[in-house]
């Protein structure tokens, strides 16, 4: 495999981070950074791809329409998105675990991806600590532990295996179920925040899956 430098491994490891803790916790309890167009027009131009382009235009998109909202009442109708996608009730219309994205008809969000992804947290020195008891194969927990990966392996740490490990996690895991996910947000919010950043999570997994097999 072909390092990518330092600065590309550091700056995935930001964009997993944002788009993971934006997906763990509706815009009322994070920063509304997101609802900016000047962060969406500033984003790296490193990453490429047909997902990348199209999360992007969405989210730019989405943002210009909140300008004419006023900030207050754009947080709000991002929060009410948010919850009705990934809390409920009666029970979320898009459920946000792995678990329930792997298999037809799961109705429980705690399954054999939530036990892997809780050993690799552990092998990696990390646990989950949130209000929620969110489990561990949400995507937002997975995205959060691919930035982790990605910010040592900037760092130097992570062995000489840590690439190969990485693209392993990212087809094993996020890219392998974003995408069954996305379709179910798609059906609730085509145009909303939260299709946006996974379009924008799924062409940026690609593009790194790609960059880590040329």
């Amino acid at each position: 495999m072909n390092a990518l430098n330092r600065e590309t491994w550091m700056l995935l490891g930001e964009t997993y981070g944002f788009i993971g803790n934006s997906l763990l916790k509706p815009m009322n309890q994070t920063p509304s950074i997101g609802l900016d167009p000047a962060f969406w027009e500033d984003f790296p131009i490193v990453f490429s791809g047909e997902h990348v382009e199209g999360g992007l235009s969405n989210l730019r998109a989405y943002a210009f329409d909140a300008q004419t909202l006023g900030e207050e009442k754009a947080i709000e109708q991002a929060a009410v998105e948010y919850t009705r996608l990934f809390i409920g009730p009666p029970a979320p219309a898009a459920a946000p675990w792995e678990t329930m994205n792997r298999a037809d008809g799961a109705t429980v969000g705690f399954g054999e991806a939530t036990f892997r992804m809780r050993r690799l947290l552990r092998e990696a020195g990390l646990e989950v600590k949130n209000e929620n008891n969110q489990c561990e194969d949400h995507i937002g927990i997975e995205l959060l532990y691919l930035s982790e990966l990605c910010r040592r392996l900037a760092g130097g740490e992570g062995g000489e295996d840590a690439e190969e490990k990485i693209a392993r996690f990212i087809d094993d895991h996020p890219l392998s179920w974003i995408e069954a996910l996305r379709e179910k947000v798609d059906a609730e919010y085509p145009r909303g925040y939260v299709a946006g950043l996974l379009e924008l999570a799924e062409g940026v997994l690609a593009w790194q899956k790609a960059a880590l097999a040329s």
